[in-house]
């Protein structure tokens, strides 16, 4: 819904259907952009793909188009949220091409580690002279002050800065002193917890040129506590408790601390700083001193390690140390101004990155899937994945993918050793974790018990029973010598018929007609139930069984269902009338955005029927009210608001034509087995389709979110 990136695509009739290479290629460009290869994809357009907050796939483990039909009601939030909904073709494993499996990767330099300096890392000297850094600041060496953010690029990065609207009631430092090339540098990180009010800092370090530590205070944030972020800030409530330091407290120390011509140091200081609601003229930024091509930034602890050889951020340790932070930040920064522009782009540091990447990812395919959720191949058909998979591009481009199943992905893809053993675990990490992370795939499960094979064939069977009486009418009685002819053409008024046979079993005869779409079905139970059709008035109604009992449920929330805000039914065409002809009958009709004739998938002919699409809800409730009764080239129209969108209208179509009919014995017991079980099962649906709310509702604005159904294959 946000403005700066929407998901455009033509979602109506055929085309909802898609490839497992067209949702590859969405999701891709989606996280990578320009990067990588990555291009528009081919079938749908994201505009400001840059504005992205993030990617966000859910998979509904081995649950199908089946389970959401199924269960459509109990997928109250998910229906009513996800306005774009398209069949995947069952073809070749696409979460394969996420996670890797199969794939054959082969990288350069997996034994030298970061600091290789054989001579594939080494880069000629033409390549020094395409080097971000070499471009921006030159070869020669500088003194400090050429690093020194300029007012434009503090501004640009979200630094505060002083007399800006945003930065209201913000502490300047008053270290105003020109600065020279023997000003004093500091080194200064944050930790930040997530509050009522935002981010807010809850721990603050300062360190010296020397290294030494000037300051490493815990600070009481403001609002209440929603988050500690304990993995990565290393906060925890106890830690809090007896902490009596207010920001003001902080704010006084650190503007005492700070010579007037004090130059600040810091990786992505720019939040810091708007943590600390401080203003300061002077800064150095690493994580733009080091600079990449796009714009993009090389992470703390990548370039700590691959420039001055130092491990920080270590899994073993809960959450990361401001101090340790601020220091690597501080030693950076000397080195890059010590041994200049030139000496840092010979590192080839995106060549390490990538060595390091493929290594990792090498060393842990097999571990890329979560345990428990893990992926079958495709039987009888090999793996053919000859690029990268996702997760290691994702990877290769510095970036932090996040897994969560049955176990989880470290930040380096290592399968960690914590095992989430419930979807409520699951969700609990999710909300935690995804905030964190630029693509992220959580994957929920029903269990074993529920997707068993046998229980899966009961389970098809009661939706294509359930179906078929959806879409099958009842009527009479007739005299008893009653025109059948006259009888199909009234109810072939209501859109095409799929079969017709006469009821004997009763005193007077009736008809059973089943539809082909489920607006004709009921579009003929309200409009000729009381009518006089053959010479009788008849009643009609659809089959009275257990499973229709919530019938009118159903069809009110298929009428209310996102996807089918703005579309009517319209039925009674002739089959004479092109495409053409009805978009120019149907022109004067305000606000008519598409139209789409339906077509019988084995012959190619068009129906008798067709769906129009408004722009907005108002001007499909005035057509409706415009066609009913309308009469176009001799032939009477009947309308309705549409109950089925393109993917059901079609999966209705394969469910009604497939062969699956089980043996009469074997189906009897499978239903029984499949009774027993429903009512737990539509228990779990429900508390997924709740878990789903939660995390959506928890995602910042302009991430794309993703929920797969992806079946067994």
């Amino acid at each position: 819904q946000e403005k700066s990136s929407r998901l455009s695509a033509a979602l109506f009739g055929e085309d909802c259907e898609i490839s497992h290479d067209q949702l590859y290629e969405l999701l891709k460009y989606a996280a990578l952009g320009e990067c990588h290869n990555a291009t528009q994809p081919s079938w749908c357009r994201i505009y400001h793909q840059s504005h992205l907050a993030g990617v966000v796939v859910i998979v509904l483990h081995e649950m199908s188009q089946l389970h959401f039909y199924k269960f459509y009601l109990q997928f109250k939030h998910l229906r009513k949220v996800f306005q774009h909904r398209f069949t995947l073709t069952p073809s070749g494993n696409f979460l394969a091409s996420l996670y890797g499996e199969g794939a054959n990767l082969k990288p350069r330099n997996t034994a030298q580690g970061l600091t290789s300096t054989s001579s594939e890392c080494v880069p000629k000297s033409s390549d020094l002279q395409r080097d971000p850094v070499i471009r921006k600041y030159g070869l020669k060496k500088q003194g400090l002050t050429s690093y020194t953010l300029t007012l434009e690029e503090q501004k640009k990065n979200d630094y505060p800065i002083k007399g800006s609207p945003g930065c209201k009631g913000y502490i300047y430092t008053e270290c105003d002193q020109q600065r020279t090339d023997s000003s004093p540098l500091f080194g200064l990180d944050c930790e930040m917890c997530l509050t009522a009010k935002g981010n807010e800092v809850t721990r603050v370090s300062l360190v010296d040129a020397e290294g030494q530590c000037l300051l490493n205070e815990l600070v009481k944030p403001q609002g209440t506590v929603v988050n500690y972020r304990t993995r990565f800030s290393g906060i925890t409530e106890e830690m809090l408790l007896p902490v009596k330091t207010r920001l003001p407290d902080l704010q006084t120390r650190l503007k005492k601390m700070l010579p007037r011509d004090a130059v600040l140091v810091g990786h992505s200081l720019n939040a810091d700083l708007q943590a600390l609601e401080m203003i300061h003229p002077s800064v150095i930024d690493t994580s733009l001193l080091f600079a990449r091509n796009g714009g993009r930034r090389f992470k703390l602890k990548f370039l700590a390690k691959a420039v001055l050889g130092k491990e920080i951020q270590c899994e073993e340790k809960l959450g990361h140390d401001p101090a340790e932070d601020a220091r690597a930040a501080l030693e950076l920064a000397q080195f890059f101004i010590e041994q200049g522009p030139a000496k840092v782009a010979e590192l080839n540091l995106e060549m390490l990155l990538r060595t390091e990447k493929l290594a990792e990812v090498s060393q842990n395919k097999a571990a890329l899937q979560p345990q428990g959720c893990k992926v079958q191949k495709q039987l009888n058909e090999p793996p053919h994945l000859s690029k990268p998979c996702f997760l290691d591009c994702l990877q290769v481009t510095g970036q932090k993918p996040l897994l969560l199943g049955r176990q989880e992905l470290g930040s380096c893809g290592l399968c960690q050793s914590n095992l989430s053993t419930s979807n409520k675990q699951i969700l609990q990490r999710a909300l935690e974790d995804v905030p964190l992370s630029t693509f992220s795939i959580i994957q929920f499960s029903l269990g074993p018990e529920y997707i068993a094979s046998h229980l899966l064939a009961g389970l098809c069977e009661k939706v294509r029973s359930k179906l078929t009486d959806l879409l099958t009418i009842y009527a009479g009685p007739f005299e008893e010598s009653f025109c059948l002819q006259s009888v199909k053409k009234e109810f072939g008024r209501c859109g095409p018929i799929q079969s017709l046979t006469v009821v004997t079993e009763t005193c007077q005869p009736y008809v059973c007609i089943q539809y082909e779409v489920l607006e004709a079905a009921q579009l003929a139970v309200e409009s000729l139930n009381g009518a006089e059709v053959a010479g009788s008035c008849i009643k009609v109604q659809r089959p009275v069984t257990a499973a229709m009992l919530d019938c009118d449920v159903l069809i009110k929330e298929l009428e209310l269902d996102v996807e089918n805000e703005g579309v009517i039914y319209v039925a009674g065409l002739k089959k004479s009338l092109t495409e053409t002809d009805l978009q120019e009958e149907f022109s004067r009709l305000k606000g008519l955005e598409t139209l789409f004739l339906p077509k019988d998938l084995q012959s190619g002919k068009h129906r008798n029927c067709c769906f129009l699409k408004f722009q907005k809800s108002e001007s499909a409730v005035d057509a409706l009210e415009v066609i009913n009764g309308w009469t176009m080239k001799g032939s009477k129209l009947r309308s309705r608001n549409a109950l089925a969108s393109g993917h059901l209208w079609r999966w209705i179509w394969q469910t009604n034509h497939s062969n699956g009919k089980q043996g009469g014995n074997i189906l009897h017991e499978k239903m029984e087995q499949l009774s027993d079980s429903e009512q737990d099962l539509r228990k779990k649906v429900k508390q997924l389709d709740h878990h789903i709310k939660k995390l959506y509702r928890s995602l910042q604005n302009n991430t794309l979110c993703v929920v797969l159904f992806p079946g067994a294959n």
